[in-house]
């Protein structure tokens, strides 16, 4: 179970909105973009905007179901940063996966 963003007295975090949006969509692909805004504390606006630039960038595949969107994480895709881009989109989400699950242990 994915939780939503507590109220913090600091804006800032370690990861970016896109990185959110990106674990978010990678642990429920039928997601809605309503519940993806509520757990990333950004607008709805701001979810289909980055699913966009996610899915333009070859990060994201998108699937029509009907009236709903799919959602497919390219796990083979390399970061874009120089510092970690010998690391693939996967291992991130499989990294943030198992500090998650130690957490609800």
């Amino acid at each position: 179970m994915i939780r939503a963003m507590p109220e913090t007295s600091s804006s800032w975090t370690f990861l970016t909105n896109h990185s959110h949006v990106l674990f978010a969509v990678w642990r429920e692909s039928d997601i809605r973009v309503r519940d993806i805004a509520q757990l990333v504390g950004i607008t709805e606006r701001a979810v289909m905007r980055i699913i966009s630039e996610l899915s333009a960038s070859g990060f994201v595949e998108i699937e029509k179901v009907g009236r709903e969107n799919r959602y497919t994480v390219v796990t083979d895709m390399h970061l874009r940063h120089p510092l970690e881009d010998h690391r693939t989109v996967g291992e991130l989400l499989e990294t943030l996966e198992k500090s998650d699950s130690l957490v609800t242990q």
